[in-house]
């Protein structure tokens, strides 16, 4: 079973118990993270699953009564439950697979009238999907449904707002090529710490498919107080083995001076044959590190 923090999210007030025995220690740890995380100790179980993948649907909807899937993202390579790498489609999708869930998640929020750009996560296993949450906002992965699509969210977002009509139905929409997104943080590649400080140089890579999302320059100082994002990496391609050769050359092009980056990590990810072929699960980046620091 898996103990949850109703109040939160992000892997804080989250805990496995493998078996009845650990079930009283999972609860009140998880009760503790909860409250000291959230101020509310509610948590709330459900089956645990050894090897998915994370799924999730992004949506859009206008106050016209329409409600539109844009495909699927795969977020599945995370430490501690945060992302680092998103990619769209899913390797481990297909064109039934996208579509049935695509209808679920339009059908439901048609009944709950939803308005305005949202996500709908799933774990994904065996070929069943299982509910985990959904984020009522834009979320930090979206370039790459974007790119697969061609449609401009935030411009989408704005729209809405304001009371127009979706221009587009889902028949419209299609997926063109392949994206990944690579979350560039200000942390040790490795160990994960903290890097604050002054950038020193900044070169962004650029050239077909290659997208920068950043507000960092050479000079600008990382404060120790936010989140440690420091811009993101996007690549698009035809293919996807085209995207990741493409992604591969913008790693060796970005330079991040000064503070220690995350780039070194994604620079040996993509060289993992797991990586390569598009078969991981959610477990797989822990797997990886763990192996990396004690060789076993």
């Amino acid at each position: 079973m898996l103990v949850k923090a109703a109040a939160g999210g992000g892997g804080r007030g989250m805990k496995v118990a493998h078996s009845a025995a650990e079930l009283p220690a999972a609860l009140s740890t998880a009760r503790a993270e909860a409250k000291a995380a959230f101020g509310d100790d509610a948590v709330y179980l459900e089956k645990y699953l050894e090897k998915p993948r994370h799924i999730e649907i992004q949506v859009i909807a206008d106050s016209h009564g329409k409600v539109l899937h844009l495909g699927e993202r795969d977020c599945s390579l995370q430490r501690r439950h945060q992302k680092v790498w998103e990619e769209a489609p899913s390797p481990a999708l297909n064109i039934g697979a996208r579509s049935e869930i695509g209808k679920v998640v339009t059908d439901a929020l048609s009944k709950l009238g939803y308005l305005g750009v949202g996500t709908v996560e799933f774990l994904y296993e065996n070929g069943h999907f299982y509910f985990i949450e959904m984020n009522t906002r834009l979320q930090v992965e979206h370039p790459v449904t974007e790119l697969i699509t061609g449609l401009d969210l935030v411009r989408e977002q704005i729209r809405i707002a304001d009371g127009c009509p979706l221009e587009i139905s889902q028949n419209d929409i299609g997926i063109a090529g392949h994206a990944i997104e690579c979350r560039i943080n200000a942390e040790n590649a490795f160990t994960f710490q903290p890097s604050p400080g002054r950038i020193s140089d900044f070169h962004a890579p650029g050239g077909l498919g290659v997208r920068m999302d950043s507000a960092a320059y050479a000079g600008y100082r990382i404060p120790p107080y936010y989140d440690s994002l420091v811009g993101k990496l996007i690549v698009h391609g035809r293919s996807r083995n085209e995207c990741l050769m493409r992604l591969r050359r913008a790693l060796d092009e970005l330079v991040v001076g000064g503070i220690d980056t995350t780039i070194p990590l994604f620079q040996e990810m993509i060289k993992q044959s797991d990586i390569l072929d598009g078969e991981y699960d959610i477990h797989w980046l822990e797997r990886y590190l763990a192996h990396r620091a004690t060789g076993r």
